[in-house]
């Protein structure tokens, strides 16, 4: 599931012509395009959705929806490690996370 999450905009610059921000999802940070909300500035909250800023956001309302989404589990479904949480739907433990590089995981991927 795919979710519209909101973040608080720590840093904005430019990279190739396109407003580029990082954006802290209650503790992950991103990096978010903000072409569709031109005028956002640093410390402001927005919702963000698949890396682009849609909408801004009051703060309140943001610490709110970030609190749910965390009693949910939504965060680390949204954020998680995939490996781990395959890992996980498998009934293997930490042990059986992402293999290393080299040890034939790359031909085991494909």
């Amino acid at each position: 599931m795919c979710l519209a999450v909101p973040g608080k905009v720590l840093e904005i610059e430019e990279r190739d012509g396109t407003r580029m921000a990082t954006v802290d999802f209650g503790g992950v940070v991103k990096e978010v395009c903000l072409e569709y909300v031109p005028d956002l500035t640093v410390g402001e909250y927005a919702i963000v959705h698949v890396g682009f800023a849609l909408q801004r956001l009051d703060e309140e309302s943001a610490r709110q929806t970030l609190a749910l989404f965390e009693e949910l589990g939504l965060l680390q479904e949204e954020f998680g490690d995939p490996w781990e949480a395959a890992a996980a739907e498998a009934g293997g433990g930490p042990d059986q996370r992402r293999p290393a590089v080299g040890d034939g995981a790359r031909e085991a991927r494909q």
